[in-house]
């Protein structure tokens, strides 16, 4: 009964985070060129006072609203022999218990399931979202002079395809890291997870050790603290790369516009499940190198 609330409870968070970031980006971002391929910032839709609306933030609000409304309508009913939506939902969400506690040891995924498989299925129904035909094609627009409809403000962009919410996702998950650490490790064992001298040595040597780790634990500091922003810029790029590939597969000859796509289209189903997953392992992998003695001989598996 549980999964009810796996989903909600790690996106209202991101789609507020997002929601701040999205607003101020479009705002401050400049216009787009007239033939550009893709815009790099969210248009956007509605504007109330400071804060706005944008045609990504309305992507992931609907994939979001649409995971939370089937989980629930999943578990509302559970039969000891699951079937229909309830045996997808199952199958799913154990596949990824079973997949992750191979990698990061049963304690671990007992503390963060919760956060891998919720920013897993999460991401993984963004990104193919995106691909559905429509999105970023149907909006509004003007007839250039060679009389095609040129498509100015999308009123659907793919969410994944907009840094404001890999960006939120990172930031979400790097506030769980902290936290997660802190719990595993104590303020002052994180702090000697960090500076600390590794192995045993005494006299002269240990002396020596003591400032060569602390060295290396401020490069380990500045370390962590890019882990956020490569996520985010490596989500980002891939799905921002393939909805450029796509886009500029379908303008380059009008002729062959419907046939050029779909090698690509279906290479983005693909990416779209390789990023979710990557970015779903890192986390856990992550969160796995500050807390991984406290696993246990478990964790060897």
């Amino acid at each position: 009964m549980r999964n009810r609330y796996l989903l909600l409870s790690i996106l209202v968070p991101i789609s507020g985070f997002a929601f701040a970031t999205s607003t101020i980006a479009a705002e401050i971002a400049p216009e787009p060129a007239e033939h550009a391929a893709v815009s790099l910032k969210p248009q956007m839709l509605v504007q109330i006072g400071g804060f706005g609306i944008t045609n990504s933030m309305l992507v992931t609000w609907i994939v979001a609203a649409t995971i939370i409304v089937l989980a629930q309508i999943a578990t509302r009913r559970v039969k000891p022999i699951p079937s229909g939506i309830q045996n997808f939902w199952e199958w799913l969400v154990e596949g990824l218990h079973n997949f992750l506690e191979n990698i990061v040891g049963r304690e671990l995924v007992a503390k963060g399931f919760w956060f891998y498989a919720t920013i897993f299925i999460f991401i993984l129904f963004v990104n193919w979202f995106g691909l559905i035909p429509g999105i970023g094609t149907v909006g509004w627009g003007h007839y250039s002079s060679t009389g095609a409809f040129v498509v100015d403000r999308p009123l659907l962009r793919g969410g994944n395809a907009d840094l404001n919410m890999t960006t939120a996702m990172s930031a979400v998950f790097f506030v769980m890291w902290f936290v997660w650490a802190i719990q595993a490790n104590g303020v002052g064992g994180f702090l000697k997870h960090l500076f600390g001298p590794k192995g045993e040595t005494t006299g002269i040597v240990k002396i020596l050790m003591v400032v060569i780790f602390f060295a290396v634990g401020w490069l380990e500091v500045i370390s962590i603290l890019f882990r956020p922003i490569a996520l985010s810029f490596r989500l980002f790029g891939n799905i921002y790369a393939g909805e450029s590939i796509l886009e500029a597969m379908s303008t380059m000859n009008p002729w062959l516009s419907p046939i050029l796509p779909i090698p690509f289209y279906f290479l983005e189903v693909l990416v779209g499940f390789v990023q979710a997953l990557v970015f779903m392992l890192l986390t856990a992998v992550f969160t796995m190198l500050i807390a991984e003695h406290q696993e246990g001989p478990e964790h060897a598996h």
